[in-house]
């Protein structure tokens, strides 16, 4: 499967975890919501990685490879990706406690975020979605400018 196809399938699969989030949100799961945000922005900025050939890491905050690459990207792609880079740490922070709470303190998820948090999650995933969506089309279609 070579980087094109990969890139679609994250893609794909990130959409899908943007529509469950929107579910989520709108059921009152909020960490639910956080979690498949989180997925869902990790997934579009490996994919942005692999538009421009990048094998994606094993990790989950690319926004450090982003930036070291960010010359292989068109000019607008490379202005947002401070923001991109911000989102991806903000929301890799959240990973956990969205799923499994504060283990540590006995809080779980739903004693951690509110609609707020979820709400916010869920525009940067949507945010991210349509960047990387307009990054496909114009590296697909070989207009960069």
């Amino acid at each position: 499967m070579n980087n094109i196809s990969m890139a679609r399938s994250y893609i794909r699969q990130a959409l899908e975890r943007i529509k469950h989030a929107e579910e989520a949100l709108s059921a009152g799961n909020y960490p639910y919501t956080v979690r498949q945000s989180q997925e869902a922005v990790e997934l579009l900025l490996k994919a942005s990685l692999r538009l421009v050939g990048i094998e994606s890491p094993k990790w989950h905050d690319v926004g450090p490879i982003l930036r070291r690459e960010a010359e292989r990207f068109p000019q607008w792609f490379k202005e947002k990706i401070p923001r991109l880079a911000r989102i991806s740490r903000r929301l890799r922070r959240e990973r956990e406690p969205s799923m499994y709470g504060d283990e540590e303190a006995g809080i779980p998820p739903e004693e951690i975020y509110d609609r707020e948090d979820a709400a916010e999650a869920l525009q940067w995933a949507r945010e991210v979605a349509e960047t990387i969506l307009r990054l496909h089309d114009e590296l697909a279609s070989g207009n960069t400018s």
